[in-house]
């Protein structure tokens, strides 16, 4: 008889060295992760780097803006297709895949990534060209280092399982203004000498506080918070009906022409939608919906 293995659900865990000298946050999102991809369709390596783009996502905003919404964009090497990743305060992920053509989204010259976090102010974008050879953690880095100011250490790892996706997870160490030299030492060393994530993924027990104590053992820490993730998606009627009637005049006239209901499914978790011509035009200010039958101009003027 098989006894069943009760994997840890999803998580991210902050914490700060009692000496002011570190930062660090760790991520587990391997079912986050197995149901995006799900959602996406994809595998291979495709599927990988959307599972690390999904975990670094979860990083960057829990280290930058743990209460706002941060989204990653890949652009693929030779502009081959892109890879997104949103994350939400409320810990809502999802991922969206565009193969532009290909077969797959892969990182090579060319690649870019794009930072999106919402502020008070609105939103902070910055871009980096993704260094050779470094992925999508590397990548990371390279954005907080330039963009950012911030000297951090990522690692974002998803493990192959066939021809789809394994366990997924990350950590972000950040060094604070108040770090010691011979304290920034001592983790130089020790992020050194860490096991691999995916080692460490390939232990059924482990979970994000684990990770957290491996890395910060020997050293004094406090918990700052602890919150659950995984894949959801903030579309809704609403949502879509917005979005729909801020196209222009010319484009919501041809699609309900002939009268029929548009049947639309969504780009982050493949829900179907169904919107009736007269739900579109209620949707849209009163003069403007004249306007597409010349009641109140034309449709070049709405």
């Amino acid at each position: 008889m098989v006894r069943a293995v009760s994997l840890p659900p999803d998580s991210v865990v902050r914490a700060v060295t009692q000496d002011g000298s570190f930062r660090v946050i760790v991520a587990l999102t391997t079912d986050t992760v197995k149901d995006i991809v799900a959602a996406q369709q994809v595998s291979g390596s495709t599927a990988l780097r959307l599972g690390e783009l999904v975990t670094g996502s979860v990083l960057v905003r829990e280290a930058m803006a743990p209460t706002m919404r941060v989204q990653l964009v890949l652009q693929g090497a030779n502009r081959g297709g892109t890879l997104v990743a949103d994350s939400h305060p409320d810990g809502k992920n999802r991922g969206i895949v565009n193969l532009g053509g290909g077969r797959e989204v892969t990182i090579g010259e060319g690649s870019l990534l794009q930072v999106l976090r919402t502020t008070a102010k609105g939103v902070h974008q910055g871009v980096v060209q993704i260094p050779k050879d470094s992925g999508v953690s590397g990548a990371l880095m390279a954005y907080m280092q330039d963009s950012e100011q911030v000297a951090s250490f990522i690692s974002a790892t998803t493990m192959p399982l066939g021809d789809s996706v394994g366990r997924s997870g990350g950590y972000f160490v950040q060094l604070l203004p108040e770090v010691d030299r011979s304290l920034l030492m001592i983790m130089t060393e020790r992020l050194a000498s860490f096991p691999p994530l995916d080692q460490l993924l390939a232990d059924e027990g482990v979970t994000a506080r684990s990770i957290l104590d491996e890395l910060l053992y020997g050293m004094p820490f406090a918990v700052t918070s602890e919150s659950s993730i995984g894949f959801g998606c903030h579309c809704s009627q609403e949502r879509l009906l917005a979005s729909l009637a801020s196209l222009p005049r010319t484009d919501i006239a041809d699609m309900i022409k002939d009268n029929e209901p548009l049947e639309i499914k969504c780009d982050g978790c493949n829900k179907e939608y169904i919107v009736t011509p007269a739900e579109l035009l209620a949707a849209i200010a009163p003069d403007a919906s004249g306007a597409l039958f010349g009641g109140g101009g034309t449709v070049g003027d709405a």
